[in-house]
């Protein structure tokens, strides 16, 4: 082998050139020949399923580049997530801690398991789970004689790492385990405090990330799982692949899931991962420009949180109520101008699924989905097409 989710974090951002009638997508994949001769290779391999040597090697770079001992690929995010709680002992009955402002695929594997999500709103310096609430929530359980959450899930938005400092501590204070949901946030580490040059994902015991076609790297659809734990790596190899164990016929252990990711896939992946910095490197790129183009407008732009190296996977702003007006106008001018924004996600408690789970304050989510947008930030975005972005959003406020 040569070389070897309306809401934002879907595939509602359906990758393509470009949209209806010139529209400046959103998010769309970037590829190139270094993708194409992999796919080819893989697919000339005869390995096209969930076997093959673009698997283990992307696993190989894929652990290595994030600072983790295993990596086991998966069919997507959302089957690592499955997994990644079904490792930690999360089953029918038990509670998850999950961040509320997050995209559904977060706390959807909660539900599979049986369990039931507890949701904590979101606070305002990252967007990220509130440290505060997490930390109240578990003291309380505590002093009450409440059993504590099976697991926390702790989920890194927008290419926006939590701040992980005070939330380890107060799961480290009551032995509770944490799961990354990295999904958002390849290529997005600390750069101080405790966690400095830790990639996110690396700090709980599982990291989870997507590949989906809108995400910094992708492989189509599919996932990883990270961790530092030999048995749990070992255990999620065998579940992700049916767990089947070695008999002369088809002998099964247990119940297992279809969640390996596929060789041509991977081999995708694997291109994708030679070029991250690249693709981190324009998403900074772009951030800077539009935070710069913005700066005397009554916008408020992405976190820009010191110690926290944010990749701005979604560049996403927060609109004011204006003379009336507000986000809903301002997606419909900018969509009027050919501009493919879009609105932020609402909150897991105001899902339909969700609304009878336990939830933690809720206000700062509810602000964010009301006032919140995505703009155009792919990472072969043409300068002439962001200043059409900038002249959009501008005009909107002339």
């Amino acid at each position: 082998m040569s070389g070897a989710g309306s809401a934002p974090a879907g595939e509602a951002h359906a990758p393509g050139a470009r949209g209806p009638e010139g529209t400046i997508p959103l998010a769309v994949p970037n590829i190139g020949e270094l993708e194409r001769r992999y796919v080819l290779e893989a697919v000339e391999s005869g390995f096209v399923s969930s076997v093959g040597p673009f698997v283990s090697e992307f696993e190989r770079r894929f652990a290595e580049r994030v600072g983790a001992k295993h990596a086991v690929a998966c069919a997507s995010g959302t089957a690592a997530i499955h997994i990644g709680l079904l490792l930690l002992g999360v089953g029918r009955g038990d509670d998850v801690v999950c961040s509320d402002f997050t995209f559904v695929g977060s706390v959807n594997p909660i539900a599979y398991c049986g369990a039931r999500p507890v949701l904590v709103d979101a606070e305002t310096t990252t967007w990220n789970i509130d440290p505060a609430l997490l930390a109240a929530e578990l003291d309380r359980r505590a002093v009450a004689g409440e059993a504590q959450p099976r697991a926390v899930e702790i989920v890194h938005v927008l290419g926006q790492p939590a701040d992980m400092e005070p939330l380890m501590d107060a799961c480290e204070r009551h032995g509770i385990p944490v799961l990354e949901d990295a999904a958002e946030s390849l290529g997005a580490t600390w750069t101080a405090g405790r966690y400095a040059g830790r990639h996110t994902g690396t700090v709980g015991r599982i990291g989870c990330f997507s590949f989906n076609g809108n995400k910094i790297a992708t492989t189509g659809g599919g996932g990883m799982l990270v961790t530092d734990d030999d048995d749990l790596a070992a255990r999620a190899r065998h579940l992700t692949t049916q767990a089947k164990v070695p008999d002369v016929g088809y002998l099964h252990d247990e119940v297992g899931y279809n969640y390996r990711l596929t060789n041509i896939a991977a081999g995708l992946g694997l291109a994708q991962l030679e070029r991250l910095d690249d693709f981190v490197g324009a998403k900074h790129r772009i951030a800077a420009r539009y935070d710069e183009a913005f700066a005397d407008l009554p916008l408020v732009l992405p976190p820009r949180v010191e110690g926290l190296g944010a990749t701005y996977w979604l560049y996403s702003v927060l609109v004011p109520e204006t003379d009336g007006r507000g986000r809903d106008e301002f997606l419909d001018h900018l969509n009027g101008l050919g501009v493919g924004a879009r609105a932020l996600w609402r909150p897991l408690h105001a899902q339909p699924p969700f609304l009878t789970a336990p939830v933690l304050g809720g206000a700062v989510g509810d602000g964010l989905f009301a006032r919140g947008l995505s703009l155009p930030c792919a990472t072969e975005l043409t300068d002439a097409d962001q200043d059409r972005v900038i002249a959009a959003v501008r005009s909107f406020f002339a």
